[in-house]
C-alpha cells in the first residue's frame, strides 16, 4: 500500500448537504466524521455553528456551502453568506461559481464574484473551494475558471456540487490539475462512492473528495490496511490512527 489510513481519511469532506437531513441525522453525521477522522464536515449553512461546536478540539474542520447549489445568488449575498459562515466557525467554504455568467462568457463578473468570497475567507484565515459544476460546461470554460482561481489564489477547484446532472469524471480531474497552478488543489465531488474511486482520484492529483458514503470507504481502507474497525461514538479525543 502506498498510503496510510490518515492519507485516505484526510482526503474526505464528509457531506451533510441533503435538505431532508434532520437534526438527528446531522448530529450523527458529525459523529461519523469525528470517529473516522475525516478532513472536514461540509454541512448545510444553518447547522454550521452547531457543527463547529461539535468538531472543536478535533482535527476535523467545519465547512459549509456558499451560493449552493446553482451559484446564481448575487455577489452581495454570497459575500454575506461567507461572513456568516466565518462567524459561525466555518474554516472552509465551498462556493459555487455563477454558472449562468460562466456560460455567458462574462468573465469579469465571474472573477469578481469569486474574489469577493475568497477575500473574506482569506482575511479570516479560512479556505475556499470553488465549484465549477462541470457537467454544464465546455472544456474552455473549465480551463478559464482554473486560470481565474489560480490568479485569485483559491485553495481548491472543485468539479461539482453533487446535485447537477453529473459528477466527477477522470477527464475533468486531469484537465483541472493540468490547468491549475501548484498552489491550487483539486477536489472531486459527485460519484466518489468507494475506496477504489477515492484512490483513483488520488492518483490523478486530487487532494479532497466529497463523500456521503464515508464510513463504507474508510471501513474498507482499514480492512485493507489490517486495522481494527471503527466504533462510531468513541471519544473524539481518540481519533483513528494509521
Amino acid at each position: 500500500m502506498d498510503y496510510t489510513y490518515s492519507d485516505v481519511a484526510k482526503m474526505i469532506d464528509h457531506s451533510l448537504l441533503n435538505p431532508t437531513l434532520t437534526r438527528d441525522d446531522l448530529e450523527a453525521g458529525c459523529g461519523v466524521a469525528l470517529a473516522y477522522g475525516t478532513a472536514s464536515v461540509c454541512t448545510v449553512p444553518f447547522y454550521l455553528k452547531r457543527c463547529a461546536e461539535l468538531l472543536r478540539g478535533s482535527s476535523v474542520k467545519a465547512s459549509t456551502t456558499i451560493g449552493f447549489p446553482h451559484g446564481v445568488n448575487t455577489t452581495a449575498i454570497k459575500a454575506a453568506e461567507a461572513r456568516q459562515a466565518i462567524a459561525d466557525g466555518g474554516e472552509e467554504l465551498d462556493m459555487v461559481a455563477n454558472i449562468s455568467k460562466v456560460l455567458s462568457g462574462d468573465w469579469g463578473y465571474v472573477r469578481e464574484d469569486i474574489k469577493a468570497v475568497i477575500d473574506i475567507a482569506h482575511a479570516a484565515g479560512a479556505k475556499v473551494k470553488v465549484i465549477f459544476e462541470n457537467c454544464y460546461l465546455q472544456d474552455a470554460h473549465k480551463i478559464r475558471l482554473c486560470e481565474i482561481c489560480g490568479e485569485l489564489k483559491a485553495d481548491w477547484v472543485k468539479t461539482s456540487t453533487g446535485y447537477g446532472s453529473g459528477g466527477a469524471i477522470h477527464a475533468d480531474l486531469i484537465l483541472m490539475r493540468k490547468h491549475s497552478p501548484a498552489h491550487v488543489q483539486v477536489k472531486a465531488a459527485g460519484g466518489v462512492r468507494d475506496l477504489d474511486a477515492l484512490l483513483a482520484a488520488r492518483a490523478l492529483g486530487v487532494s479532497r473528495c466529497g463523500a456521503t458514503r464515508t464510513a463504507g470507504i474508510l471501513d474498507e481502507a482499514r480492512r485493507r490496511l489490517g486495522l481494527s474497525p471503527i466504533k462510531v461514538g468513541e471519544a473524539a479525543a481518540q481519533p483513528a490512527g494509521d
